[in-house]
């Protein structure tokens, strides 16, 4: 076991066990987490190492380590070592991969183990937020709108400038046509998330309170954004 000065309070962890579970479960979890005072921790048992939760939870105020029983069983473990940051401005992570162990645990950890090379490896060239900005736009390209909105509002909250969108939007419409731009992304969710941001900027109000808007707006409780 991994050498931490919390490891003898585990036995008390209450236990999550995901494994299976059908649809989004961290929102669920994630309250939990916020539940938790500090000194407190829990335990949860996946089929994969479960990569995307761990920048999540250090941004609830959670240290972790994780043990590995077998191939298609992981425990992890979460003590909550401060207050952390409002939970409501956490970007939203690939909940999508957690449908994968359904179909085969092998996939399941294939596609975790993709994401993180993907996203996380410091081999990268390009920036997180440029990669956001490609991936929002082929996104659109294939037709998953979903996917484009949740792009753009993670490259927002990230830091990027909204001009970068408007560049986005344009070649859009340079590439795809004015025809396809106004029928199909105009009224969609990810443009209506798009104007939120623009609005709000021109009457001066926060990055931290335009975050806040389109996680209420465009996050887990919008059904054309979130994951099921």
């Amino acid at each position: 076991m991994r050498n931490v000065e919390w490891k003898d309070k585990i036995k008390d962890f209450k236990k999550v066990d995901v494994r299976g579970i059908v649809g989004n479960f961290f929102p669920g979890l994630k309250k939990q987490a916020d539940d938790l005072a500090v000194g407190e921790g829990m335990e949860v048992i996946q089929s994969f190492d479960p990569i995307p939760l761990y920048p999540v939870m250090e941004e609830l105020g959670f240290e972790h380590f994780t043990e590995q029983v077998d191939d298609t069983e992981f425990h992890a473990y979460f003590y909550k070592v401060n207050a952390g940051e409002d939970s409501g401005n956490i970007t939203m992570r690939p909940a999508a991969l957690t449908n994968l162990p359904l179909i085969d645990e092998e996939l399941g950890k294939i596609g975790v183990e993709f994401w993180n090379i993907t996203w996380n490896d410091e081999k990268r060239y390009l920036s997180y937020e440029t990669r956001l900005l490609l991936s929002l736009a082929n996104a659109v390209g294939a037709g998953r709108m979903r996917q484009a909105t949740r792009e753009l509002v993670k490259a927002y909250a990230q830091g990027t400038d909204s001009e970068a969108f408007d560049d986005i939007f344009e070649l859009l419409a340079w590439n795809q046509g004015i025809g396809y731009f106004s029928s199909e992304i105009g009224p969609s969710t990810l443009f209506k998330a798009y104007k939120t941001i623009k609005q709000r900027e021109k009457q001066r109000k926060s990055r931290a309170e335009i975050v806040a808007e389109l996680m209420e707006n465009f996050g887990e409780k919008n059904p054309d954004v979130k994951v099921i």
